[in-house]
């Protein structure tokens, strides 16, 4: 197989950082919409204790239970106000909507790699393809949530130890019509 060009190692590249925020965007929504559902719990829980502390006021007049529910009232109220103002569900969302618009990047930077690697396409196209291809990033960069490095760390073990974005032929030919594998019963086939 030939050497790669200049050309084709910079797409590499892009490709590359692509898949990494791509990825890094998608384990952020998951952690947002983790502290999503431990905010809930927690309001869940408060709520729950100060509707009983309240109750147990009306049956067992006792001072400790009006303290007590009054200090779990204010700590509820307090993180009502915190989810208000730090909504982890539309951060979520945004990582989400973040993560689909560069899945479609993504692949556009494997299809023109794929296509400098047949020789289909010229440099001269292959460059406007690129420079489209970092305008659009661009644009998407400059709309994103920021992510943390929880999340790029997450992202890195789920691409490097975990393969998420990687398949064998096995695989790969399990989703497809028989006329289309690559492999028979785990051997090549003749003509791949």
């Amino acid at each position: 197989m030939a050497p790669f060009t200049p050309l084709e190692e910079q797409v590499r590249e892009c490709f590359g950082r692509v898949v990494y925020t791509h990825k890094t965007h998608e384990k952020m929504a998951d952690q947002c919409a983790g502290t999503l559902k431990w905010y809930k719990y927690g309001q869940i829980f408060a709520s729950s204790v100060t509707a009983a502390g309240a109750l147990s006021t009306l049956l067992a007049d006792k001072f400790w239970m009006r303290i007590v529910t009054a200090i779990i009232s204010i700590f509820s109220a307090w993180l009502a106000g915190y989810v208000k103002n730090f909504d982890p569900g539309a951060t979520a969302q945004k990582h989400r909507d973040a993560a689909a618009s560069l899945w479609d990047i993504r692949e556009s930077y494997l299809s023109l790699l794929a296509e400098l690697r047949m020789k289909s396409l010229d440099d001269k196209d292959a460059i406007k393809r690129r420079d489209a291809l970092q305008t659009r990033l661009a644009a998407i960069y400059k709309g994103a949530p920021q992510t943390n490095g929880k999340a790029y760390s997450a992202a890195q073990k789920a691409l490097k130890d975990c393969e998420e974005y990687t398949f064998s032929a096995e695989e790969i030919d399990k989703f497809v019509p028989e006329a289309l594998r690559k492999t028979n019963n785990g051997k090549p086939d003749k003509d791949g």
